[in-house]
């Protein structure tokens, strides 16, 4: 097993910002091409990130998820796509660890540091076009699954698919280069265009006994639906990295570019009292998504160290801060995503410099699952005191 050098948790987000000043100077450019970004994903095998949140026991870095997720909102920061591709393996390589046996949650953690493996997401249990049929001693895999996010260049699938005898819901991980196994490049969406969210198609594809993870039809302990408070967390620091990176570059513009309006009787756009109100304003909401998203990371940290001894309340909880922060997280970043503008003018609207970006970006990815519907569980909690229902999708 490789030993890997154990540091600080703020070495590793020196490290991630250093990436993302790097990451930052083509962001504009590669949004335009979409496809994928190949050099930046090498960039980060080559950086150990990968290995923020596999324990040490197994030659992982042993991180929080308080970490990787401020890791993954640096990164957001100036793109979202490499946040996204980030963030989605972090997501994937615990899937063994939340819904496999412990052999198999050692031999996944263990082969992913040996090999620097980069897991993609290939689960959306909302796509039920993927099947899984029993053959002799293993099983056969066939069917269609859409918003693949970062299967290309990935080495891992974890994926969802409906057994034909049983109709449950079945989790398994297979390698991204197995026969019948085929990666489209159909990703062709507004925002978030270098994530490779396409379709896959699977061909009568072999999957071994040992990579079935198990059946998550009926949820049967709190911690076995920890994944999606993760994954709804993890797209709130997304959001509000989005956010912030848009806070930033508009700021820079208007101290540097922005003129000033001819009636407003100041000589710097800095100076003009109608830009400072929207900036005011753009602070305060950005401050309230920060503190609400770090609160709900603490809660969502105190839950999995708890593993399988967290309570339904307790999960509940932590579902409640994770649900607030990304409802505000989304307000707030459609908010100032649009609002930048308004403090740049019109010149900041050219392509080269991709301002645009930020808004098609957050637009497109908070329609992962409808805000509405985590309103209504908020406001369920906050009138009935009742928890939101646990559930694998969301």
């Amino acid at each position: 097993m490789q030993v890997i050098e154990t540091k600080k948790s703020e070495d590793y987000i020196a490290v991630a910002k250093s990436l993302a000043e790097e990451f930052a100077q083509t962001a504009v450019a590669r949004d335009a091409k979409g496809g994928t970004p190949k050099q930046e994903r090498d960039r980060l095998r080559e950086s150990n990130l990968l290995k923020l949140i596999v324990p040490t026991q197994y030659g992982g870095l042993g991180q929080t998820w308080i970490t990787t997720l401020k890791i993954t909102r640096e990164f957001a920061k100036v793109d979202s796509s490499i946040a996204h591709i980030f963030s989605y393996h972090h997501l994937g390589v615990v899937v063994p660890h939340i819904f496999g046996s412990a052999k198999q949650k050692e031999w996944y953690y263990s082969e992913t540091i040996r090999n620097n493996w980069f897991w993609c997401n290939a689960l959306n249990p909302l796509d039920h076009r993927t099947t899984l049929r029993s053959q002799d001693n293993h099983f056969r895999l066939n069917g269609i699954k859409s918003f693949c996010s970062g299967s290309q260049d990935s080495d891992v699938l974890p994926i969802t698919a409906t057994h034909t005898e049983t109709g449950e819901l079945t989790i398994l991980a297979i390698p991204t280069q197995r026969e019948g196994v085929t990666i489209h490049d159909d990703w062709d969406n507004i925002g978030q265009r270098q994530t490779d969210s396409g379709s896959i198609t699977f061909d009568d594809v072999l999957v071994y006994s040992d990579e079935i993870l198990g059946s998550r039809n009926k949820p049967s302990q709190p911690f076995s639906t920890i994944r999606s408070c993760l994954t709804q967390l993890n797209l709130a620091n997304i959001y509000l990295g989005i956010a912030q990176g848009a806070f930033e570059a508009a700021k820079k513009y208007t101290r540097t570019i922005t003129r000033p309006w001819l009636t407003s009787s100041v000589e710097s756009a800095s100076q003009d009292p109608y830009i400072l109100q929207h900036y005011g304003n753009m602070w305060v909401d950005l401050q309230a998504a920060t503190c609400l998203t770090e609160q709900a990371g603490e809660l969502l940290q105190a839950a999995w160290e708890q593993q399988w001894a967290l309570t339904a309340e307790q999960r509940g909880e932590s579902a409640v801060a994770i649900a607030t922060a990304k409802v505000a997280a989304t307000r707030v970043g459609l908010d100032i995503t649009n609002r930048i503008f308004e403090v740049m003018g019109a010149r900041a609207t050219s392509t080269r410099y991709g301002f645009d970006r930020y808004w098609r970006n957050l637009r497109t990815f908070t329609l992962h699952d409808p805000v509405d519907y985590k309103v209504r569980d908020l406001g369920n909690w906050a009138l009935n005191d009742e928890l939101p229902k646990p559930s694998f999708y969301a």
